[in-house]
Formats: C-alpha cells, sequence, structure tokens
C-alpha cells in the first residue's frame, strides 16, 4: 500500500491526498445504505493527474472509485473494495457557452444549476433538472444518467451529451461524439459512458446540447379524492396529444407531511394531487391548459388551482420540492427508490404498492413524475430497528419485482450502484448481463474503476440492516 501511495505523490501534490481516518471516513458513505472506508481519498484538479492516478491504480491493483458531491441515491460513490476515492469536487468549474451551436462544454465538477444558469443568459436552457441540480455536479448526473421533473417533456441527461472526453481505467485519453448534433461514427461510446456509474472510466469534459428556453410556462394543480382517477387523467392528457413539461404526482401521505413540516397550502384531505407545468408559446400553452382542465374535471378532480402568477406557481413547485425533506421527518431512516412503469401501468403499480405496504407493514410514501411512469416510492423506517428493517429489505425486493412484472426497470434515474445489483439479471436476464459484463471487462481489464457496482457479486443480496 505505502508503494502505490508514495508513487501517486510524483505527480500529484500530497496536500490532495488524504490518509488520515477522519478524511477517509468523510468520503465512506453518500446517500444510500452502507459505509465502507476507503485507503485514500484524492482530490483531483487536472486530467494529468487523473490520468497518472489511473496508471498507478493499474500497476497495483487498486480499486478506483469516481465521487463528485455524493449526493448518489444507489450507492454509486461507495468505495466497497476500499482503495482510492477520486474526489472530483475540487476540479475548478468551467462552463462556456456557445450560443450559435446550441451547446456547452463544461468541466465535470460544475454543480448542474449553473449550466442552466448560464444557458439562460442566451436565451437557452439546458433542460435535465434532477432535484439536487443546485448541489450535484454534472459528472455526477453524467455517470448516474439523472432525470428530473422536466424529463417528461425533453428526456435525461444522456439526451443532452453529444460529446465526452474520458480517461479510461488504463489512463489513456479518448474523446467520444463531438460537438454536432448528428453524429453516426462507429458505435455510440457516449450512450455507453453516460449512466456507466464510473465503471468505464473518468469523464474530465463534456459537450452539452441546449435548447432555446420556452417563451411561457403555465402551471396548474388538480386535486383528486381517488387515486386511480388521477392515473386515468395522467393516461387521458398524455393521450390527448399534449405534452407537458412536468406532471408530478403527490399522495396523500406527502401532502400532510409537507404542510406539517412546512405549511403551503397544499389539501392534506386529498387522496392524490397533481402538479403540471406547460410550457411554449403564450397563446398555445392557454389552449393546453384548458384542455387540461377539461380532462381533469371529466375524470373526477374536486379542485382546480391556476397560479395567478409567477410567485403562486413558484410556492406550489416549492411545496413538491419539499416531499423529500419533509417525509424524511416521519422516521429516522428514509429508504427512496425510483421504480419506473409504462405509463398505462402507473394505476397497476399503485395498486402493487398499496398490497406492498399493507402486507409488510412498512410506512410507505409514494410521489414522483408520474408523467413518465418514474414514480418515488419511499419507505420511513428506523435502520437501529433490525426487525423491521428486515421487512423494509422483502418490501423493497417486492417493489422493484413489481416494476418489472410490469413491463418497467429498476431505476428511471438513481441509477443501480450497489442497492439493485442484486436484482440486475432479473431484468436484463443471464445472457443480458453476461454481454454488459463483457463489456466492462474490456474496457476494464484489471478490474479497478468502481468494482461491485452494477453487476452483483455471487448470492449477494439487498441488505439494509445493520449487520
Amino acid at each position: 500500500m505505502e508503494k502505490w501511495k508514495e508513487a501517486l505523490t510524483t505527480f500529484i501534490p500530497k496536500q490532495q491526498i488524504f490518509t488520515e481516518l477522519a478524511d477517509r471516513y468523510s468520503y465512506s458513505f453518500d446517500g444510500s445504505f452502507g459505509e465502507f472506508l476507503p485507503d485514500a481519498v484524492v482530490q483531483v484538479k487536472t486530467k494529468g493527474e487523473v490520468i497518472h492516478l489511473l496508471k498507478v491504480a493499474n500497476r497495483y491493483r487498486v480499486p478506483v472509485t469516481p465521487r463528485g458531491q455524493g449526493t448518489c441515491l444507489s450507492g454509486g460513490p461507495l468505495p466497497v473494495k476500499g482503495g482510492i476515492v477520486l474526489d472530483m469536487s475540487q476540479w475548478p468549474a468551467t462552463i462556456e457557452v456557445i450560443p450559435d451551436d446550441l451547446i456547452a462544454v463544461v468541466s465535470p465538477s460544475v454543480l448542474t444549476a449553473e449550466i442552466n444558469k448560464a444557458a439562460e443568459e442566451h436565451g437557452l436552457m439546458y433542460p435535465p433538472d434532477p432535484s439536487s441540480a443546485h448541489v450535484s455536479t454534472i459528472g455526477g448526473n453524467l455517470a448516474e444518467n439523472s432525470g428530473g421533473p422536466r424529463g417528461l417533456k425533453y428526456g435525461v441527461t444522456k439526451d443532452y451529451v453529444i460529446g465526452l472526453e474520458l480517461v479510461t481505467p488504463e489512463g489513456e485519453v479518448i474523446n467520444t461524439g463531438g460537438r454536432t448534433i448528428k453524429n453516426v461514427t462507429g458505435y455510440d461510446l457516449t450512450k455507453i459512458i453516460v449512466g456507466s456509474e464510473g465503471t468505464l472510466g473518468v469523464i474530465t469534459r463534456a459537450t452539452l446540447k441546449l435548447v432555446p428556453k420556452p417563451l411561457a410556462v403555465q402551471t396548474l394543480m388538480a386535486v383528486f379524492n381517488d387515486v386511480e382517477q388521477a392515473g386515468k387523467a395522467i393516461s387521458k392528457t398524455l393521450t390527448s396529444g399534449i405534452v407537458p413539461s412536468k406532471m408530478e404526482f403527490m399522495d396523500q401521505a406527502c401532502t400532510i407531511a409537507v404542510e406539517n413540516y412546512k405549511p403551503s397550502g397544499l389539501p392534506v384531505d386529498a387522496a392524490a394531487v397533481l402538479i403540471i407545468e406547460l410550457d411554449g408559446h403564450p397563446s398555445a400553452i392557454q389552449e393546453e391548459a384548458e384542455a387540461i382542465e377539461h380532462i381533469m374535471v371529466e375524470l373526477g378532480a374536486v379542485n382546480i388551482k391556476v397560479p395567478k402568477d409567477e410567485e403562486e406557481a413558484a410556492n406550489i413547485w416549492h411545496a413538491r420540492k419539499q416531499v423529500s425533506p419533509a417525509i424524511a421527518k416521519i422516521k429516522p431512516t428514509k429508504v427512496s427508490e425510483d421504480a419506473t412503469v409504462p405509463r398505462s401501468k402507473i394505476p397497476a403499480m399503485i395498486e402493487r404498492l398499496e398490497e406492498i405496504k399493507e402486507k409488510y407493514q412498512v410506512e410507505l410514501v409514494v410521489f414522483g413524475h408520474i408523467g413518465d411512469g418514474n414514480l418515488h416510492p419511499n419507505i420511513l423506517c428506523d435502520k437501529r430497528d433490525n426487525e423491521e428493517m428486515e421487512r423494509v429489505e422483502l418490501a423493497v425486493g417486492e417493489i422493484f419485482q413489481a416494476a418489472i412484472d410490469l413491463g418497467g426497470t429498476l431505476s428511471g434515474e438513481h441509477g443501480i450502484g450497489t442497492m439493485k445489483a442484486p436484482f440486475m439479471e432479473q431484468e436484463l436476464g443471464e445472457v443480458g448481463l453476461e454481454m454488459t459484463k463483457r463489456m466492462k471487462d474490456s474496457w476494464d481489464p484489471n478490474g479497478i474503476m468502481n468494482p461491485n457496482k452494477i453487476f452483483p457479486e455471487k448470492g449477494q443480496k439487498l441488505v439494509l440492516r445493520n449487520e
């Protein structure tokens, strides 16, 4: 161990290498479950430092775990095998907007919200908007292929990445894609890298696609006394020819939690609340808003609120963003999932979640990006209670299985990491998982890049208890 640590210092300044226990402990966890202590933490600030670190790691077979701000909810930046945590958060943040080409070239440490802010100065927009955008880095978003509320109309991170600079696991530099919107030269390596969760290399620069900022937006909030009717209203809206930019769902437990946390005027007696945002030309969204109001009333909405100004609309969206911190106050531990199903199966998935809640007697609340089928079932519990956590593990397993049974997927935006790796074969099948593993092995022959992510070890299972 001392040899590879010494080898690092031949190029990387010693003040960027941390080996004290307190420093290493700070990098042993993320926003999910589990704690794994690295042997060292290295804060890299240049491409040359990344190249040197990976060459040293390959020479000594040292595991390397890339990390941004550590907001991941699936265990992506956990150093499961020890080794080096490669901290990208101290990399100098740069954003170059090229408005005539509708692109931005960014460094991996840039906070995602800052990209959109820079784009807006030119009348443009960077659409991906994960809830953590104000604290998460674009590097982490690229690794996890993050989504967000605007995914309904605009898609997720991978849909806006047209070029990458990557340091391979063996310390070589490749450039994928470029600055053009159309590019069909060979395999699409850019799309393979985005969402690979740091298992195929380290992203050091990204070229992102921007779009013109919509001229106007309009928010609506519809209240239902029946969850199934809310689900039907969603389907009817999406098949009517109208594509909202956002369509969010909150169940009654969520609205009650928000009102107890920071009162926002949400209807606590409602079974379901839908929050919808339209964007585009002012006259077009006015017509679309009227059409949606008609659909909602037709399918049982007991109340529809149309904000009178931007401030009132902002308050509604602020209330939606308070769901996660609000429900975290109910119990000490929050297990956040993002099982995603086809939109036609949303009512069936909600029904399955209710059955799972009753079967395992867990406190389960549901919210999420309902317009694209991306639900966030959250189980509130206490990780100090092993008996309760055992029931939670079983419930989470059934949530994943329910999503797959309904033609859905394990993850819509949080990634696989360590949390969902045991369930990968259920979705991909034995051959599909093996083919994916072959790709990983060809890129990373020494197996140093973010080991134990995505691919389960034999017999691995989900464990949330204190073992």
